[in-house]
């Protein structure tokens, strides 16, 4: 299986290294980004860490989308939200009726877009518990204990074939360790009230997880936010794969895991570009609107990320006090 990786960031780096190491299949990336094709392309590589040591070159392919000539079986998709359909529009002449489609971004509105390019049958869901940082062009940080890649998949639409098969195998020969789930829908807002708390909790504060954690009052900011959620979702006819218990459990144990990474909403609010929090609790309190149910508090944190973007224009740069 040849797998084409259509950005070339955080997770795109992520999931197509350990493709290429560890199940020894080939992979392509098409990124869109041209300092970081430039820089992997001057150093030979990816420049790979985990846990900020050990780095390492990793050789790969890397296109523009004009470039690429090459036709994968399975594209991957890792972009942002805000930067998908543009990505998409600018891909399409990549795209043939024979290839799938997997991706497990954040936040919910990827595969609404996705579809209008592939079969619905072709297109398979996946959410990931992976924390990764991209440090800049050509250079990533995988974080967490080898072997700590946890991740889900589902098929979009339809019945799972060969193809997706094969996909899962080829994931499970990468120790990406995904599970398999027939809820695609459950799965995906899974992980999205888990990002709805620590991925725009710890952004506001800009915090890392850690210290996010260290906090005596997460458990009870995590169930008022889970259990509004979970009363969205129910009303919406969407039935999680986690239960509310094990998802406010999970907060902790993932936060200690992770104790030194920031969250990708995180990462992107520190670059100064804007953050997929209408694509995750915005998303929620979307169900919640449209099921007659008002989601005051993530309505609330939607709100208040959008004013901490809002708020940096204000910011001073430190000035060095003199001694």
């Amino acid at each position: 299986m040849k797998y084409g990786m259509i950005g070339a960031g955080a997770m795109g780096y992520r999931y197509g290294v350990m493709l290429q190491e560890n199940a020894g299949v080939d992979v392509d990336f098409i990124e869109s980004w041209l300092p970081n094709v430039t820089k992997v392309r001057e150093q030979g590589g990816v420049q790979v860490a985990r846990d900020h040591v050990d780095q390492r070159l990793v050789p790969i392919n890397i296109y523009t989308p004009e470039e690429y000539k090459g036709h994968p079986d399975v594209w991957i998709i890792f972009k942002k939200q805000m930067q998908l359909a543009d990505e998409l529009k600018r891909d399409a002449h990549l795209f043939h009726d024979d290839q799938f489609v997997f991706s497990a971004m954040n936040g919910m509105g990827h595969f609404e877009k996705i579809a209008q390019y592939f079969p619905a049958e072709h297109i398979i869901g996946g959410t990931a518990m992976i924390a990764t940082v991209l440090n800049g062009p050509g250079s990533v940080d995988f974080m967490g204990a080898v072997g700590s890649e946890t991740m889900h998949m589902s098929q979009y639409a339809g019945e799972r074939g060969a193809v997706t098969d094969q996909v899962m195998a080829d994931f499970k020969a990468a120790d990406l360790n995904p599970i398999w789930s027939d809820n695609f829908m459950g799965m995906c807002l899974s992980k999205v009230v888990f990002n709805a708390v620590t991925n725009s909790l710890c952004t506001m504060f800009e915090i890392q997880m850690g210290q996010f954690i260290t906090y005596p009052g997460v458990k009870d900011m995590a169930t008022q936010l889970f259990n509004e959620a979970y009363d969205a979702c129910e009303r919406a006819g969407i039935k999680l794969i986690e239960t509310r218990q094990e998802e406010i459990d999970s907060v902790e144990t993932i936060s200690h895991a992770y104790k030194y990474h920031y969250p990708s909403m995180y990462q992107d609010f520190s670059k100064g570009r804007p953050t997929e929090v209408d694509y995750i609790n915005g998303y929620i309190a979307k169900i919640g609107r449209e099921h007659d149910y008002v989601c005051r508090v993530h309505e609330f944190v939607t709100q208040e990320v959008h004013l901490a973007e809002m708020m940096r224009q204000y910011k001073q740069p430190t000035v060095p006090v003199q001694v």
